[in-house]
């Protein structure tokens, strides 16, 4: 982590060269050659801070209204599907995290809201990370994972803590159709084969997480590596 100047809101006219960044990212993943991109929506990052209205106090036409608020987002996706095509892009997520001091006081409007109108841009899926909300236990999907299914068309990704018998569950129920893993792939480089052969699981080093060196980042053990 480095030091950083206190942010400030965005100009209404600084929005739109803003919107143009995210396309020149896009084409540059494209030329990079890869197979889609995922747009940013979750985690206290920029999108996410205007679509939650506990960090949204913007009163143009970016701010107030849930319409408002997704209003840069949606123009976000507008820009990076017209360089993907919407079959290559998806979105993420996260209407519970509260890492960045991220909160809405209403996620089930926000969020249905958005998935309809990102529905209407017929996204190849929606990446939805369940974590953050005191209703969540990891049993299984969140309640408002269950509205935004019959809301959403295409694939609909769960993240939220699940293992390999959870999410074969959840995608049998039908509730989901992908689950994305995050702190066990971070500590399992071989994620994929360790679950095809119900092998054992390295221990996350939390600590070590996003640290900048090779600990906890190229340092975990394959399977089978010491034999």
């Amino acid at each position: 982590m480095k030091p950083f100047e206190t942010p400030r809101a965005l100009e209404a006219d600084e929005i739109p060269a803003i919107v143009d960044q995210f396309a020149v990212a896009a084409k540059n993943a494209e030329m990079a050659g890869f197979d889609g991109v995922e747009i940013h929506g979750a985690n206290g990052y920029l999108l996410d801070q205007f679509t939650r209205d506990g960090s949204n106090r913007r009163t143009d036409e970016y701010g107030g209204s849930v319409e408002n608020r997704c209003r840069f987002p949606l123009a976000v996706t507008d820009a990076v599907v017209g360089v993907w095509g919407a079959d290559r892009v998806g979105y993420r997520v996260s209407p519970f995290q509260p890492y960045n001091d991220m909160a809405d006081s209403d996620p089930l409007a926000t969020f249905s809201y958005l998935a309809t109108e990102l529905a209407k841009r017929d996204l190849l899926y929606l990446h939805t990370v369940e974590l953050g909300s005191p209703a969540y236990d990891g049993a299984g999907p969140h309640p408002l994972f269950h509205a935004l299914r019959g809301i959403w068309p295409n694939l609909l990704i769960a993240n939220g803590g699940y293992d390999r018998t959870k999410a074969d569950a959840v995608i049998a129920s039908g509730a989901a159709d992908m689950v994305s893993f995050a702190v066990k792939y971070l500590a399992n480089p071989d994620l994929p084969e360790r679950l095809l052969r119900a092998g054992p699981l390295n221990d996350p080093d939390r600590p070590t997480f996003y640290g900048g060196t090779a600990k906890g980042y190229t340092d975990y053990p394959f399977l089978g590596a010491d034999a």
